[in-house]
């Protein structure tokens, strides 16, 4: 049994709460929508198992798994980027495009646009995520962005 079950956690708040923001950031990452459940998913069995004692943020403890969890799976040797499916939740036909266009950059690329741009991450906060420096999630948000302006251009 897992070391939280003795703690009282409102699991379904925790859920709730996180589920959404979470599927939004694995699927910018992935490009997939079953990819991006199953890591919501794992990200959550992780919380059960792992998460520490007294967490003072557990959103931002499950974004960190989520995001390492999606690194993970953009390694297997299998996965293969498709082209975008018709059935991701986009509120309109406007954002299509823009959709797109996000979706051609590089995972990691998409990674820290997303991370930054939606979930409101400082390039500190997103290193630490993503394990590598603040200055590296400075340049891949200038090269994205870059790389969206020449895109959204054409």
């Amino acid at each position: 049994m897992s070391q939280r079950s003795n703690r009282p956690v409102d699991w379904e708040s925790l859920v709730t709460e996180n589920e959404n923001r979470l599927y939004r950031a694995a699927l910018a990452i992935l490009g997939h929508p079953q990819e991006a459940e199953d890591a919501v998913q794992d990200a959550f069995v992780r919380y059960l198992e792992r998460a520490p004692e007294n967490l003072e943020h557990p959103s931002a403890w499950l974004m960190r798994v989520l995001v390492n969890g999606c690194k993970s799976r953009l390694r297997l040797a299998w996965r293969r980027v498709g082209p975008l499916p018709d059935t991701l939740p986009a509120p309109g036909p406007e954002e299509q495009e823009e959709l797109e266009e996000l979706f051609s950059l590089p995972p990691e690329d998409r990674a820290v646009i997303h991370l930054h741009y939606y979930e409101g991450y400082s390039t500190a906060e997103i290193a630490k995520m993503l394990g590598c420096q603040p200055g590296t999630v400075r340049s891949r948000l200038f090269r994205a962005r870059e790389r969206l302006k020449k895109l959204m251009d054409l």
